[in-house]
């Protein structure tokens, strides 16, 4: 099943393998919404912190505007759910099991009426 349009994620519980094509059309969609948020969290469902750190770090070398403190600071046991958010430069991390695996991203809005939206799940390596 070719995936074309980020809705088309928002059913699955981890994230799929996704073809160059694919990861092209979406980033490009995901983008647009990106840029027209006034911030973004950012939730990284990974087997390991290591991988949720690395996911991470991907996505602020893609985006020199996203900042987050504390990186080095980061550790949890197994299983980890981590979430940052880009209006207060927070991330935490935290083990869970039972979680899929991918990359969730919120485009959040101050005005409450516009409403935040999530996308994903994204392949650990979608920003690379």
């Amino acid at each position: 099943m070719e995936i074309n349009k980020l809705k088309e994620l928002n059913s699955l519980r981890t994230a799929p393998k996704l073809s160059d094509s694919e990861v092209k059309k979406l980033l490009e969609e995901l983008e647009t919404n990106i840029f027209n948020a006034d911030w973004i969290t950012i939730g990284i469902m990974a087997p390991c912190d290591t991988k949720a750190i690395e996911s991470l770090k991907s996505i602020l070398k893609k985006y020199s505007s996203i900042k987050f403190c504390n990186l080095d600071s980061l550790h949890a046991e197994g299983s980890v759910f981590l979430k940052g958010n880009q209006k207060t430069g927070n991330v935490f991390v935290r083990s869970e099991n039972g979680l899929g695996e991918g990359i969730l991203i919120t485009c959040q809005f101050d005005e409450d009426a516009k409403g935040s939206n999530t996308y994903g799940p994204f392949p650990l390596d979608f920003f690379n």
